[in-house]
């Protein structure tokens, strides 16, 4: 297994293919050689046959959960430095991704300068703070919009299992997000 430190070898695994192609060329630009994999069947088979010296995966994809790549790279190479990203920032998602060897855990949108931030950084030490970090707004906004879609748009039941009345909902889902 190559070293970390002279193979600058990535995989990035994301469904939503505009951002996979902005995130693969601003990579390459700092100097990373890029794969690239749009769902979990062929980020398996990347981290299977040329498991890189680092990762960005994303945590949903359209065949299932970003967390199998995670958990198939780290088998093949313990040492590669793993970077989660997802469009729905959540405690219990994070704990579980640094628990299988997620190395840090980002919230889309993050760009390239914040996810170059969390690959390199030092084992022993944290990344610095996001420039412009999300607003409490809109992390309630990316939170509702999360229960929402997986009550399968029903705001009956997002009003209820949020504890929320279902006007009030209504009224949030019809503005646009916060910035």
């Amino acid at each position: 297994m190559a070293d970390t430190a002279d193979d600058m070898s990535l995989l990035i695994v994301d469904d939503d293919e505009p951002f996979l192609r902005r995130l693969a060329k601003a990579m390459e630009r700092r100097g990373f050689t890029v794969e690239t994999a749009d769902c979990v069947a062929a980020g398996r088979q990347v981290a299977a046959s040329r498991p890189p010296a680092f990762a960005v995966v994303d945590l949903r994809l359209e065949d299932g959960n970003g967390l199998d790549v995670v958990e198939a790279l780290r088998e093949r190479r313990p040492d590669s430095r793993i970077v989660v990203l997802t469009g729905y920032g959540a405690i219990a998602t994070a704990v579980a991704a640094v628990k299988i060897g997620a190395t840090d855990y980002l919230s889309k949108p993050a760009d390239a300068d914040e996810v170059v931030a969390a690959l390199l950084a030092p084992a022993d030490e944290l990344p610095p703070p996001p420039e412009n970090p999300m607003s409490a707004d809109r992390v309630r906004w990316e939170h509702i919009q999360r229960v929402y879609e997986l009550c399968d748009r029903n705001v009956s039941e997002t009003a209820r299992r949020l504890n929320m009345h279902r006007r009030t909902l209504q009224r949030i889902l019809a503005k646009r997000s916060p910035r």
